[in-house]
């Protein structure tokens, strides 16, 4: 018989509770950040037409560790990658979609990296 994490659980309960309130549009897509305990996954997605606009982690081909900081470097890369990725997409603002994540760490180096790379959010 499976058991269930009670982490995942409350986890889950609160990326409900999050997306209650927070919908990408067109104009204003969802950044959403997933991370397990080797790598950092970002997406930015079009809720209304269901689709993933734009996406970047550090296991993607055109992801090299430049930074020696280590995970929380990565994460900071992985948020300065996409930000290019969303300009060169047309994107300029999106709203932040931490996924149930505390705010603290690889998920606030991801965000930051992003606002550095011309995100606003």
């Amino acid at each position: 018989m499976a058991r269930t994490n009670p982490k995942t659980v409350a986890r889950q309960k609160r990326i409900k509770r999050i997306r209650k309130k927070i919908a990408g549009t067109q104009d204003m897509p969802r950044l959403r950040v997933f991370k397990s305990a080797k790598h950092i996954y970002a997406q930015v997605i079009d809720d209304k037409a269901g689709r993933t606009l734009v996406s970047m982690s550090t296991v993607a081909k055109d992801f090299t560790a430049e930074d020696p900081k280590g995970k929380k470097g990565q994460a900071h890369q992985v948020g300065k990658l996409l930000a290019a990725k969303a300009k060169a997409a047309g994107i300029e603002t999106v709203v932040f979609d931490r996924g149930g994540y505390i705010y603290h760490g690889r998920v606030k180096a991801l965000s930051d990296g992003a606002r550095e790379g011309g995100l606003l959010f």
